[in-house]
């Protein structure tokens, strides 16, 4: 097993305890809404949709659950087996199929293409430099049919310097992220690489998906720094309907946590060479 896979994979009761907070809940929640918005017009039918780096299934479930077949490529294994134990607990298991490997590395029968859907959700961060993040936004795009669409997302370097002001109340930790591209990720105990929305949609134009829409993810709830009162019901559904009602509106997508953009393969963009 690599060390990224077997520390994805030792960090797995972490990150399932992220999921069920109210800030993991946000983030599934909206990024699904998200996409929805972009699945008219693939197709009558079932769709064929790709999870890259998809983990225990967390989008995955959500869409095999809408009648979507997922496959769920993921290099950590018991990520994987934790999604089989998911799809099989919510009854979609016949949708969901897993498959081991890298982003950079997928079997020829994934890579080929004619996927509707693929994922990139949350994945860039954990490249270790800039080329690396370059490949694998590549990687991703490559299979994707023409017309298909593509959703992005990753850790929002414009809100670094407020997690720092805010949260953590120190200026001068807040004036020094703003020149930084990489922050500590608590999670699953790594360095993150922070990109923007502009640099991401940029390199999808030139990868044949122009004119990406662009989302925040998270753009209240990170810079409410009462955590506890989140886990109240009453109060996550209103913040729940606040995220929502602002995650496409241009003063908030530009600051929130994360960052989701989904754009189309344009017809005739021709192949994309991965890595």
């Amino acid at each position: 097993m690599s060390g990224a896979a077997q520390r994805f994979d030792s960090s797995m009761a972490a990150w399932r305890q992220w999921q069920q907070a109210p800030w993991g809940r946000l983030r599934f929640t909206l990024a699904e809404a998200n996409l929805l918005r972009h699945l008219d017009g693939l197709g009558d039918g079932p769709l064929r949709i790709l999870d890259l780096a998809g983990g225990d299934g967390g989008d995955a479930v959500r869409l095999a659950a809408r009648g979507h077949r997922v496959t769920v490529v993921d290099c950590a294994p018991g990520m994987l087996a934790a999604a089989g134990e998911r799809a099989e607990a919510a009854g979609v298991a016949d949708r969901v199929t897993r498959v081991r490997a890298r982003i950079e590395e997928l079997p020829q029968d994934i890579a080929s293409g004619g996927w509707d859907v693929v994922l990139c959700h949350n994945v860039l961060q954990y490249a270790d430099r800039p080329d690396t993040a370059a490949g694998m936004l590549a990687a991703a795009v490559a299979p994707l049919r023409e017309g298909g669409v593509v959703s992005v997302m990753a850790v929002n370097r414009h809100s670094a310097p407020l997690v720092a002001a805010v949260r953590e109340l120190d200026p001068a930790a807040a004036l020094a992220a703003l020149d930084r591209d990489r922050a500590d990720g608590r999670t699953f105990g790594t360095a993150m690489m922070l990109h923007t929305a502009e640099e991401i949609a940029s390199r999808l134009d030139g990868l044949g998906c122009p004119g990406a829409a662009h989302y925040g993810i998270r753009s209240i709830s990170d810079y409410i720094t009462d955590d506890e009162r989140k886990h109240d019901p009453a109060f996550y559904a209103d913040l729940e309907r606040l995220e929502l009602a602002v995650t496409d509106r241009p003063a908030y997508r530009h600051t929130a946590r994360l960052f989701q953009l989904i754009a189309r393969r344009e017809p005739g963009a021709g192949p994309v060479r991965a890595g």
